[in-house]
């Protein structure tokens, strides 16, 4: 029998009615002659509102008690789906993430799995039952109850596929795949057919919600191909392997395939940083520490043994992180600390696009033309990256979605630039 993963996002079980609808979705699985493990998130904004709550008993609510707390809202999602499914007479059965084997790091609010040991579940599918798991959540080696972030049931799902050597992972949401824009921004944004993991990896990690980027990693690693589709309709979706080559990606015309934007983005200048060895450690070892994760890093060129040493940061962490760095750059000699929480991140992702000329050039003229200020770039292999302004960066998008027409089907796409 073919082993398939599915996973369902918060919107997909909201509600009772949308609960009883991945239960028939399930059962039509599990009647075509698959096994299936299923992989639940908490149901709507369940964790929003736990997460209010908790700040309504401490406005700093400790780490280890608020994972506890939030792993209850996928609990709640498993036990109703296993029940729909036994109200239809098929064979279920619900796990936490610690009774499904999934083990993880200790760190509180954005752990990392190490191992899945599937037994259990290999069991349960044995005996001929559909095994329903909490995604997002896991146990620590001090069985402490830990999560694994946002979009955290994505990684759980795509782990549990490896595990158990799945033929596939299937992520359900309220999407029909994976767009050249976020469609909610670009109404015009195209539905992809497929995606190599490289370009999905970096729109990912460049904020496209539809999936996590540590998930698109262990899809990579182990070579599970990833369906993304909708809960909601038949559509087909978007796949996301590595069966297409990246010689074959970068052929195409336009190599540019999606626009990604993140709003998650601050920004913190160290002014007047010595040029001497061993600065940059200083500082950002004290980042890494303390768990906070440094994405572009800018340092200007130094002409008088002194620089300016600029970063950024997810929002979340700007304040941890200002009164980490602080002290730091005064031992060290350095300015004054500017923290700026009101930009943004926008790129254009595609394989080969760093190696061809004239893209670099068309999107910094497009958002020339827009009046829009680019304060910071960075770039790799397959995407360039600006950092502008929060409140322009939705212009910017659309701008980009024009210019490199990405509206249009592939084949009828303008040459390079």
């Amino acid at each position: 029998m073919d082993l398939i993963v599915q996973k369902y996002g918060g919107s997909s079980v909201a509600d009772a009615d949308r609960i009883r609808r991945v239960a028939r979705r399930v059962a039509e699985a599990r009647d075509r002659g698959s096994q299936v493990v299923v992989v639940v998130s908490a149901m709507g904004d369940t964790t929003d509102h736990l997460i209010a709550l908790a700040r309504q008993i401490s406005p700093n609510p400790d780490a280890r008690e608020l994972d506890l707390l939030l792993s209850t809202g996928e609990t709640v999602s498993v036990t109703l789906l296993a029940m729909a499914l036994r109200e239809m007479s098929y064979e279920a059965i619900s796990l936490t993430g610690a009774q499904a084997g999934i083990h993880t790091t200790s760190v509180f609010n954005r752990a990392h799995i190490l191992r899945v040991d599937p037994e259990r579940i290999l069991r349960e599918l044995d005996n001929g039952r559909v095994v329903i798991v909490a995604g997002f959540q896991g146990i620590s080696e001090d069985l402490d109850v830990t999560t694994l972030g946002r979009g955290g049931s994505d990684t759980t799902a795509v782990a549990l596929a490896a595990a158990v050597r799945a033929k596939r992972c299937e992520i359900y949401t309220d999407v029909e795949g994976v767009y050249t824009a976020d469609p909610r921004v670009v109404p015009e944004a195209r539905k992809l057919n497929e995606i190599h993991y490289d370009e999905m990896l970096e729109m990912a990690s460049l904020g496209a919600r539809v999936m996590q980027n540590r998930s698109v990693e262990l899809g990579e690693v182990y070579n599970i191909p990833i369906l993304v589709a909708s809960s909601f309709t038949n559509a087909p979706g978007t796949l996301i392997h590595g069966d297409i080559s990246m010689e074959e990606v970068r052929e195409v015309r336009n190599k540019v395939r999606g626009i990604a934007h993140d709003l998650d983005v601050a920004k913190i200048t160290i002014t007047g940083v010595p040029d001497r060895p061993g600065i940059a450690a200083a500082i950002f070892e004290s980042l890494a520490d303390a768990g906070i994760s440094v994405d572009t890093i800018v340092q200007n060129a130094s002409t008088t043994k002194v620089a300016d040493l600029t970063f950024t940061v997810s929002k979340g962490d700007l304040e941890k992180a200002m009164l980490l760095v602080r002290p730091v750059a005064a031992s060290l000699g350095a300015g004054e600390c500017i923290g700026d929480p009101e930009l943004a991140k926008v790129s254009i992702v595609g394989a080969g696009i760093q190696n061809a000329p004239g893209y670099a050039a068309r999107m910094f003229k497009t958002l020339a033309d827009a009046g829009i200020n680019i304060e910071m770039i960075t770039t790799s292999e397959i995407r360039i990256t600006c950092v502008v302004s929060e409140e322009r960066v939705l212009e910017a998008v659309r701008a980009l979605h024009r210019a490199f027409e990405l509206e249009k089907a592939e084949e009828s796409q303008g040459d390079t630039p």
